[in-house]
């Protein structure tokens, strides 16, 4: 038995080739430009939806209270952390661009001088020499001492430099975020809706199952892990300012990229107890040695409270995308970073659970 069907002629094959072509090509030229129109506000756009996700729990709470409001529950949730977040953000912002400003200068003039240090450190046990050591080629001969370390100074250097150029586009994109969040809230059932169809839509059946894995998995990074690396940050930055630490706004600003990548405070606080007790008076040292080991201690006892069951991701994982959204997109790319990474490695992982179920 013969089939009736002919194949095509090479013609009406090879125009419709084309033509597949070319309307491929005129909607890949549409989507590259649209995304070209769309990428500076991907961040904020990307942030605004971290931070809807994350304080949803809240807004439900006020919505209750306020009687099913949703637009005045929206402004006056965003408003109050607005409140709450923007007088320190703004405070250790301001420091850090002065700090970053007043060491440049002092570099450049060559005015950039350390003192010796206190006959007191040499006393101290084990460690004591080795810092004297070092400490006094650095008061004696800075330029020594520095080539040691020249080409990761001069790579610290350049990255400061712009992190506090930066420092004020990452507070507009911050306002701009909050703002963005508040109209989310404030439509948070047609975004629900929208997020679920499209993820049924990408994934089938169990689509609704990867939305709710990528909404938890977003409010547990944010709560367990950016939540806790800037309270750390923010209070690490009060005890500089009080016990009179030199570049107290850097020193924070390392203390809060430390947090996130879970490598933690300690590597910077430590050292500014070392430093408090050999030029400050004892009380101020004692005060800011107690003041830094709570909030050392602080990691311990609000990540189990705060994460529940845990994310459950490697920590180069939270690392990289850290790392990676820092020098990215500065410092709002740290916190939008670490969650993006952390949220494609667990879809991924259950995308692979989901093919091995199915076979």
């Amino acid at each position: 038995m013969t089939s009736n069907t002919t194949p095509p002629p090479p013609d009406d094959l090879s125009s419709k080739v084309t033509e597949t072509v070319i309307r491929l090509g005129v909607l890949g030229i549409v989507l590259i430009w649209c995304f070209q129109i769309l990428q500076p506000f991907i961040i904020p756009l990307v942030w605004g939806i971290i931070i809807a996700v994350a304080i949803h729990p809240l807004y439900l709470m006020l919505l209750n209270l306020l009687g099913d409001r949703r637009v005045i529950a929206a402004m006056l949730l965003i408003a109050m952390l607005l409140a709450l977040l923007m007088v320190p953000t703004v405070m250790l912002t301001k420091l850090l661009v002065q700090n970053v400003v007043a060491l440049a200068e002092q570099f450049l003039h060559g005015q950039f001088t350390i003192p010796p240090p206190p006959e007191a450190v040499r006393n101290w046990p084990l460690i004591g020499e080795p810092i004297a050591k070092i400490w006094d080629l650095a008061s004696t001969n800075l330029v020594e001492a520095l080539k040691l370390v020249q080409p990761q100074l001069k790579a610290a250097g350049a990255w400061l430099v712009n992190a506090a150029a930066s420092a004020g586009m990452g507070i507009i994109i911050f306002v701009a975020a909050f703002v963005i969040a508040g109209v989310l809230l404030a439509h948070s059932e047609s975004s629900y809706q929208l997020v679920h169809g499209i993820s049924r839509r990408l994934v089938g059946e169990r689509g609704d199952d990867f939305a709710n894995l990528a909404e938890a998995t977003i409010r547990s990074v944010v709560r367990g892990i950016l939540g806790v690396a800037v309270i750390q940050a923010l209070l690490a930055g009060v005890g500089f300012i009080f016990a009179g630490v030199p570049g107290a706004g850097i020193w924070a600003l390392l203390c809060l990229i430390l947090a996130v990548v879970q490598i933690g405070v300690g590597l910077i606080v430590i050292p500014a107890i070392i430093y408090v007790f050999a030029t400050g008076d004892t009380l101020t040292a004692v005060i800011f040695l107690i003041w830094n080991v709570m909030i050392m201690v602080l990691d311990n006892v609000l990540k189990p409270l705060l994460l529940g069951r845990g994310v459950g991701v490697p920590m180069v994982v939270i690392f990289l995308g850290a790392i990676g959204g820092l020098l990215l997109s500065g410092i709002v790319g740290l916190f939008v970073g670490a969650i993006v990474l952390t949220l494609g490695y667990k879809l991924f992982q259950a995308w692979l659970n989901m093919e091995s179920l199915s076979r």
